[in-house]
């Protein structure tokens, strides 16, 4: 019995020598990842004071980044340096929390590094410049006094010169046709904005010594603005070509960076088209359940007439957030973190030249303006009656509902929700995952179609919802196609509209819009990437719960754990390590 008491003895306390050297590695491991990451954000919102800004550090109120050439380099040189520290740390120590942010922190990373050299965001793309002098959040939240805002707001647009000299200096002698084109587009909207809504939304302020500063701050930023359309008109137009692709390496450095995603891009595109020909199946089949006898696209349009006045357009939308909201609560859809309600405003003037409806939620860190807005944009009095009614048609009652669960409940308001109430860290709540933030939103609106939202017995009105949602589902995988077809099999500008004209059943004006906005946007096929993620991944975890499986815990869940890769989440929410890499 001694001898067995001691053996089991000397067993107990190797066990504790182990673990307690484990426990000893795994602490070592995560301050060393602490202390780099801790360094690395310093340095990263620094340069980034406006996008700090945004996210509630005001600290970095009335900065602007420095984009000088020996900045930029400084930058890149910082970034690589960094990368390379993280790849030095012991991963295999970590634990389980810090191997989960040291791979959001170094897929950030890789995709500012991707950035600026693959794509040349500094380089390649005025319209990083274009809008650089963007004070909108100064006028748009009330985190502080009116008087301070506008100080900031002097301090940056002191630094107009700067960015344009910075700008002319760092630009390629050609560049792509479509980004000078857009760049030119934006600068002369920021120069009507700051001319225009700025002032018109400072017009109370009583200082006068203070508005006299400001007026003259803003004429010269509105003159340098000008003067950098002016330069790109004159300077770079003319110059410019039609060579706007990235390319297959890049395309898959993009792919692998953002999302973890190790498929080629021609085998998403296959799955693309397949999903694109099962939607416009779908589309084409509830579209003979309302009317058999006419074109399921004349069909759709006949549904957008179905739209409220231009009086009712806010109200309507009102009443039907807090019906979709209660749906969630009364299906057991998803928890809902707060009874604070996101607030449905007109959208503010000087953001209405671009939005037509979107989500303005305060930064994570954000303490003081912390109120969220569900913004959209009503009719202008000035319009004509075909502009009015061009416009109403976008808003009927089945798509703005969509548009609603897209941009709120439970789309990008109910995760801002569930990111605050969770106990994400730091860097979780920095680095978010375009396929993740927009998949949700996306896979929300197919997921309260299929649970039954706008099914109250009437058969018809239930396939018109089922459509609005088609018709948006069918604009996503065009994206996605289009993306990969421009980025890697050399489709043109033209052909990306065509293909947007005959899938998504628009006319020439969206879809060239949408075929524009792939040259410089090829990450927006993650729209589609992160709904078909969220959907595989909730048939895996369905299959392992059985009986137990719970929608409701599903999307807690998947809400819970900061806005990361949907790879990540296969790991939090699937036991079984064999199939974690199968994402789509």
């Amino acid at each position: 019995m001694k001898k067995f008491f001691a053996i089991a003895m000397l067993g107990t306390l190797t066990l504790v020598s182990c673990k307690n050297n484990t426990t000893t590695s795994s602490t070592s491991s995560d301050a060393a990842f602490q202390k780099v990451s801790e360094d690395f954000l310093a340095g990263y919102l620094k340069w980034r004071p406006q996008a700090s800004v945004a996210l509630g550090f005001h600290e970095y109120d009335g900065k602007m980044t420095d984009f000088s050439k020996a900045s930029i380099d400084t930058e890149l040189n910082r970034l690589k340096s960094y990368d390379k520290m993280l790849a030095g740390i012991d991963t295999a120590s970590l634990s389980t929390q810090a191997y989960y942010d040291y791979r959001i922190l170094k897929s950030g990373i890789r995709n500012e590094i991707w950035s600026f050299e693959d794509v040349g965001e500094y380089t390649r793309n005025p319209m990083t410049y274009a809008g650089a002098i963007d004070v909108n959040i100064y006028i748009k939240r009330n985190f502080g006094p009116i008087e301070d805002r506008i100080k900031s707001i002097i301090a940056i647009e002191k630094e107009a010169p700067n960015v344009y000299a910075a700008a002319r200096a760092n630009l390629n002698d050609t560049l792509p046709k479509p980004y000078v084109q857009t760049a030119i587009e934006v600068a002369k909207g920021s120069a009507e904005f700051l001319g225009g809504d700025l002032v018109v939304a400072l017009k109370d302020v009583k200082d006068t010594a203070l508005m006299a500063a400001f007026n003259a701050a803003n004429k010269k930023a509105i003159e340098e603005v000008k003067a950098y359309a002016d330069y790109l008109e004159k300077e770079k137009l003319p110059k410019a070509t039609d060579k706007f692709s990235i390319g297959v390496d890049k395309y898959k450095r993009m792919l692998l960076y953002s999302e973890g995603v190790t498929m080629a891009p021609d085998k998403i595109l296959e799955i693309g088209m397949r999903e694109l020909k099962k939607e416009q199946d779908v589309f084409n089949a509830t579209a003979k359940i309302i009317d058999p006898k006419k074109n399921p696209v004349d069909v759709y349009h006949d549904m957008q007439k179905e739209h409220p006045t231009a009086e009712e357009l806010i109200p309507d939308a009102k009443k039907n957030l807090e019906a979709i909201r209660q749906f969630l609560v009364d299906k057991k859809i998803v928890t809902m973190p707060s009874e604070v309600r996101v607030k449905v405003e007109e959208t503010p003037e000087y953001a209405r030249a671009s939005s037509t409806a979107s989500m303005d939620t305060p930064g994570p860190f954000e303490t003081k303006a912390t109120e969220a807005y569900y913004y959209i944009t009503p009719v202008d009095s000035k319009w004509t009656d075909k502009q009015k009614e061009d416009w109403l048609s976008q808003f009927d009652f089945y798509t703005t509902d969509n548009v609603t669960i897209h941009e709120a409940y439970p789309g990008h308001y109910t995760q801002f929700l569930h990111l605050n109430a969770s106990s994400a860290t730091k860097i979780e709540k920095i680095f978010g995952s375009y396929a993740y933030i927009e998949g949700w939103a996306h896979y929300c609106e197919k997921m309260m179609a299929d649970e039954g939202y706008g099914h109250t017995g009437d058969t018809i009105k239930a396939c018109k919802y089922r459509l609005a949602q088609s018709g948006d589902a069918l604009l996503r995988l065009c994206r996605l196609c289009v993306s990969i077809k421009m980025h890697t099999q050399g489709m043109t500008l033209d052909e990306g509209t065509k293909f947007f004209m005959d899938n998504w059943y628009q006319g020439e004006k969206p879809s060239r819009q949408e075929a524009l906005r792939g040259t410089f946007d090829p990450g927006y096929l993650f729209y589609t990437i992160g709904k078909l993620e969220l959907l595989k991944l909730r048939e895996d975890y369905k299959k392992q719960e059985g009986s137990a499986f719970s929608l409701m815990k599903f999307h807690d869940m998947v809400l819970d754990h900061g806005m990361p890769q949907v790879r990540l989440l296969r790991e939090v929410l699937l036991k079984d390590k064999s199939i974690w890499n199968e994402t789509l």
